[in-house]
């Protein structure tokens, strides 16, 4: 018979293993997010690592020196609903043109919410 020690270490192990297995194949599908904020309104923009090196880059400079460069990007807008399961996500919403202009900032997104990646 196992002591409750042995159970409690082996939930431990188990629970530590699932956690690992996730949060790896959470970084592959890992979504990046940014507010694009104009003296008009803010949105949020997800990109994929593979989208950001693209831009040249993997941080929210690159993002702002590709759409001045460009003038434009197309883009997913993301926003919150919820999921299947009734908990918040961070969820693409529509495909998005997005211009250059001169009163434009953009800053790296932190959200407490799970992110859907974009099709």
């Amino acid at each position: 018979m196992m002591s409750r020690c042995d159970l409690v270490k082996g939930a431990a192990l188990a629970l530590l293993a699932f956690v690992s297995i996730h949060g790896a194949s959470a970084q592959e599908a890992r979504m990046n997010l940014f507010k694009i904020v104009t003296v008009k309104d803010e949105i949020v923009i997800g990109l994929s690592a593979e989208e950001l090196q693209a831009l040249g880059g993997n941080d929210a400079s690159a993002v702002a020196h590709a759409l001045a460069q460009k003038g434009d990007l197309t883009v997913w807008q993301y926003n919150v609903h919820r999921g299947t399961g009734g908990e918040l996500q961070q969820t693409p919403t529509a495909r998005i043109g997005l211009l250059a202009n001169s009163s434009l900032r953009v800053e790296p997104y932190a959200t407490q919410y799970q992110i859907v990646p974009h099709p």
